[in-house]
């Protein structure tokens, strides 16, 4: 072999063999630096549950996290046994605090009332129970409907008593009919004020209850005018906005035609015309 070409050969292994230490030293001196984070042991939903369950152990298991609790995380069982759900776990779940009822509230529904707050029974049709919009959580405005006390005419109206109104739980109820026969009826129960309260428990016996749903986002409580009959056979009439909505405006009434008597001799004769502004 050329004395040369082995020279070369031997420089270039050792070049390798130096950088390939190097290499290793500063890689090991950095992973030597990096300390290891700590493992924390977590409580955990053993499986799914709902809402109003009062926990017990085996409802429980425990997760190990790498790094720092998050904050609120429960982290001995004994402070989650026998505490409510007040909202629903998934299996595996970290549970925190603020998703438990405080020891000793119970469980069910009135563990996730807030302070302050009633939770209010509202029957409400089949469409709204089938449709299942009215869900843990939803937001909803609540309109009622029928005949006003003391009104002359005795038309019906719908008004918009409550908004952005907290859904707790739906569900069916059964009572009697006027015949005594058992029959299912759709229930909603609603967060509200004691004040607000008051309204629907008049509402219920009343006039008619509905719920509509709004986006949860929506916060934004708007006057609505109250609406008759007559209304809604005159019809709205709709119009762009610059922002790409629409405006409801009430229709004008459609102008009523005049009639002209002409008497010719023995004979009478009416002849109709359109009012100034209608369509002959």
């Amino acid at each position: 072999m050329n004395r040369r070409l082995l020279i070369i050969l031997l420089s270039a292994f050792a070049v390798a063999a130096l950088s390939t230490y190097l290499v290793v030293r500063v890689v090991g001196s950095r992973i030597a630096s990096v300390k290891p984070q700590a493992i924390t042991n977590l409580v955990a939903a053993a499986a799914d549950t709902k809402i109003g369950t009062i926990l017990t152990a085996k409802d429980l298991k425990t997760v190990q996290v790498v790094g720092a609790a998050p904050e609120g995380a429960i982290l001995k069982p004994e402070n989650a046994i026998g505490r409510g759900v007040i909202s629903a776990l998934y299996a595996g779940e970290p549970i925190l605090d603020s998703r438990l009822a405080p020891l000793g509230s119970g469980g069910g529904l009135a563990a996730t009332i807030h302070e302050g707050m009633r939770a209010c029974a509202v029957k409400v049709d089949d469409v709204v129970g089938v449709a299942g919009f009215a869900t843990p959580g939803m937001r909803v405005d609540v309109l009622i409907s029928g005949v006003p006390p003391g009104a002359n005419n005795q038309e019906e109206e719908v008004k918009t008593v409550l908004q952005n109104i907290e859904v707790l739980s739906a569900g069916t109820d059964i009572q009697k009919d006027a015949e005594g026969k058992p029959k299912r009826v759709q229930v909603v129960n609603l967060l509200v004020t004691p004040e607000q309260a008051q309204y629907l428990a008049l509402a219920s016996g009343q006039a008619r209850i509905q719920l509509v749903l709004r986006n949860p986002l929506d916060t934004k409580i708007t006057p609505v005018p109250i609406i008759a009959m007559a209304n809604v056979f005159e019809g709205p009439r709709t119009i762009s906005t610059k922002k790409g909505g629409t405006l409801l405006r009430r229709a004008k009434p459609a102008p009523k035609p005049f009639t002209i008597q002409v008497i010719n001799g023995s004979k009478q004769t009416e002849a109709k015309f359109a009012s100034p502004g209608g369509q002959q």
